[in-house]
């Protein structure tokens, strides 16, 4: 979508969304998506934290968006919203005492029967890649340099969606070609393409957006709706069905999507053959749970059922993703390294986003947030 497309569908959606339509702000969502990511992920150098980062804007938009007064401001408006959540971040970071975060640490260490001494050196260093390709560029040209990898490397492109002249792009892009060695660009485009937010992240932002609605469409629907909705036992359990199928559902999108990322591994029939299998294994049983989930509800429409079926879905998701995938791909990840020390760095950070447990958590945090959001909403 280029940035001609991008304006209308924000001029076209944003009056819907504004009235409180999820379905127009989630359109809006998966227009802007890179650049918001992009934007955080230049000034907190961390994917994760870049991803949460973008998801509160979203949501801060989406509460607020009655207070925009002009539409034609919403993308600087939103823009400048990420960059100040993301500066709060770092200074978040820098005011938090070290022994809380070793602690932290330390748990998710015990709590993970997975880790293991190379596991957490391979997770440091993909975290620490990351931080340092950022690091190497000017920091004017860190939003424009993402940007552009990820956005078929237009510099018109990037210039519309952050409010720059084309010549301000190229120049900021020409000062990063001088400063930064070839090799570098080169690896730096590869993990910005591969760093940018899948499908499951616009589900991800609707989820939440799911619990609530901007403050002018809250009044009286909201007020109809909860006159309506007289059995709070029947609201819990819908809310946490609905929660819990949505995210698992962007888990299952973001899988079919990003399956290649794991079959780029193998090197013969066989191998892509088990990799496969194991893909397909993991969606159908993704699939199988929302359908259960879902069923609970409506047979018994009872919120301790719904979180009984929704803690085993959990469970059968994070054991085939946490046990059964890295004992799988073991081996291919260790060829891989063996082989191409530099390249691989890039391929595993697009491994550990999607399939690995940086994935696996933002899953979860999907589903459990949404679940949490909703019940507050109902109360």
């Amino acid at each position: 979508m280029n940035a001609d497309d991008i304006d209308q569908l924000i001029h076209r959606e944003l009056p819907a969304a504004t009235a409180g339509d999820a379905a127009a702000f989630g359109r809006i969502v998966s227009a802007s998506q890179n650049t918001v990511t992009a934007v955080a992920l230049a000034i907190t150098r961390d994917v994760a934290s870049s991803e949460d980062i973008a998801q509160e804007a979203f949501l801060s938009a989406w509460h607020n968006l009655p207070r925009l007064k002009n539409h034609a401001s919403f993308l600087p408006w939103l823009r400048q919203i990420t960059r100040n959540l993301a500066h709060d971040h770092l200074r978040g970071l820098r005011n938090r005492p070290v022994g809380g975060e070793a602690a932290e640490l330390a748990i998710e260490h015990a709590a993970d029967p997975s880790a293991c001494p190379m596991q957490t050196a391979l997770d440091a260093e993909r975290d620490a890649m990351a931080a340092d390709l950022i690091s190497e560029l000017p920091t004017e040209s860190r939003e424009v340099l993402l940007l552009f990898y990820r956005e078929g490397q237009s510099s018109q492109q990037v210039a519309r969606l952050l409010g720059l002249s084309d010549a301000a792009v190229r120049k900021r892009l020409s000062r990063a070609r001088q400063s930064v060695r070839d090799d570098l660009l080169a690896r730096f485009g590869e993990f910005a393409r591969s760093s940018a937010p899948s499908a499951a992240f616009v589900l991800g932002v609707t989820a939440a957006m799911g619990a609530s609605k901007p403050a002018a469409a809250a009044g009286l629907g909201g007020i109809a709706v909860r006159a309506i909705a007289t059995n709070v036992a029947a609201r819990f359990a819908l809310g946490f069905a609905g929660a819990a199928a949505g995210g698992l559902l962007g888990g299952l999108v973001a899988a079919w999507f990003s399956r290649g990322i794991i079959l780029g591994y193998a090197d013969s029939v066989e191998e892509m053959d088990v990799i496969r299998r194991f893909a397909y294994r993991y969606m159908a049983l993704t699939l199988a749970t929302i359908i259960a989930i879902l069923g609970v509800h409506l047979l018994w429409q009872s919120p301790q059922l719904t979180f009984v079926a929704i803690a085993i879905a959990l469970l059968a998701m994070n054991w085939q993703l946490l046990v059964q995938l890295p004992r799988i791909m073991a081996p291919f990840l260790a060829r891989d390294a063996h082989r191409d020390p530099f390249g691989a760095r890039a391929r595993l950070l697009a491994y550990r986003l999607t399939w690995g447990r940086t994935g696996v958590m933002m899953s979860n945090v999907v589903v459990i947030g949404s679940m949490v959001l909703v019940r507050l909403y109902l109360l």
